[in-house]
């Protein structure tokens, strides 16, 4: 799924939230789905999507050029509680 589909995805979403077609709880499930996709689409030829699948913040998924860049990405977001360090951390591309 590309950016403006996605986009038009969270649009259609929230205009049927606004239309009384949907309560809150479905439209955050349409947005978080719409969202959860595209993450998982994500893929540029200097970037991509990376899922921790151990360590601190195990299931984080962020988007960095490497894994490397990706685990240093998730142990400065994880830091916030506890010293956490980028060996700490292991990936795999979505």
């Amino acid at each position: 799924m590309d950016r403006i589909s996605a986009l038009r995805n969270v649009e259609d979403a929230i205009r049927a939230f606004e239309d009384g077609e949907a309560d809150l709880a479905d439209t955050e499930q349409r947005v978080a789905t719409v969202l959860r996709t595209y993450a998982t689409e994500f893929e540029r030829d200097d970037r991509r999507a990376y899922r921790v699948v151990a360590g601190p913040g195990e299931g984080r998924v962020v988007v960095a050029d490497a894994p490397t860049e990706a685990r240093e990405q998730v142990a400065a977001l994880a830091a916030v509680d506890d010293e956490v360090a980028p060996d700490d951390v292991t990936v795999e591309p979505l």
